[in-house]
């Protein structure tokens, strides 16, 4: 390609950093300030076998309704 891709990539970014581009402020920080951004990522199997032991995943892990999620997550 002609690096149409890249330069995308560096205006897109850039110009979230100018104020008034995404409307809100918090847009641009999104998930990244509510200390699960890069945290645990819940896919199949629902279970794995570890050490001879069978481990099952929570039903709520699997499902993808991210309240619940949340909401569990605050339990544990």
């Amino acid at each position: 390609t002609g690096g149409e891709l890249p330069a995308l990539s560096i205006i897109d970014s850039v110009s979230r950093q100018v104020p008034g581009v995404l409307g809100e402020f918090e847009s641009l920080e999104d998930e990244r300030s509510d200390g699960h951004s890069n945290g645990e990522v819940y896919t199949r199997p629902d279970s794995f076998k570890y050490k001879e032991k069978t481990y099952k995943v929570p039903k709520v892990l699997l499902a993808g309704d991210h309240q619940k999620i949340s909401e569990w997550r605050k339990r544990k």
